[in-house]
């Protein structure tokens, strides 16, 4: 069946109630708020998070655009100890050949005044870790393979809304990504046509937790208008 064989996808109305102007600024100032709060944490409490609260986060990363509404993601949320143990013992193993062979000395130096290492006790602290796929791939109802597109771009905005969602709800998070991340595939059960996209510690600051006091760039360093 080709493309013009196909019947068009059912429409909708969509007319959402109209922000006036000033109240849009308004709104996105006090969204800037919240946003420019948001730090990167690697401290977490090992305090509970409600499961509904995780579910609520995915169901919003699923709302994000994809390239032909194919929705190329799947979410692996886990609160299992012995799993989380399972990640973490995996991910420390390629971050110590990371940080002993494969990074290059400009991709150290740049890490250094972070303090990272391979060392991730967040992996097991954190109450949840959500682990990210991308699909390339997806089997259809008859047993077909369709592709999917911009699968890349697509998981990395759903990622972005699942961030952000957290955060809104005052839990903090850590993207992580240890390359390569092909155990986790293994460790999670899901098929070769998915591939890790990113692991995320979910949880509460922990007590005495620190951040480093960066700065973000300033908007006419990001941006220009014409």
């Amino acid at each position: 069946m080709s493309a013009n064989d196909r019947a068009p996808v059912r429409t909708i109305p969509y007319q959402p109630a109209r922000v006036p102007a000033e109240h849009v600024v308004e709104r996105m100032r006090a969204q800037l708020g919240v946003a420019s709060a948001r730090r990167t944490v690697r401290q977490f409490s090992s305090a509970a998070v409600p499961r509904a609260a995780i579910e609520d986060a995915i169901r919003i990363a699923g709302t994000a655009p994809s390239g032909a509404h194919k929705q190329p993601w799947y979410f692996v949320a886990i609160a299992d100890a012995e799993t989380k143990l399972q990640v973490r013992e995996a991910a420390e193993r390629e971050e110590r050949a990371f940080y002993a062979d494969r990074a290059t000395p400009e991709w150290l130096d740049a890490l250094g005044p972070l303090g990272t290492d391979f060392h991730k006790e967040h992996l097991t602290t954190a109450p949840w870790l959500i682990i990210v796929f991308r699909r390339d791939h997806e089997q259809n109802a008859d047993g077909s393979v369709a592709k999917t597109y911009y699968a890349q771009e697509s998981v990395g905005i759903a990622v972005g809304f699942l961030i952000a969602a957290l955060h809104q709800a005052g839990l903090a998070t850590l993207t992580h990504t240890p390359a390569p991340m092909s155990f986790l595939r293994e460790l999670c059960g899901r098929p070769k046509s998915e591939k890790p996209f990113v692991i995320l510690p979910v949880g509460y600051p922990a007590e005495d937790c620190v951040v480093p006091d960066l700065a973000r760039k300033p908007l006419e360093e990001i941006s220009e208008f014409r």
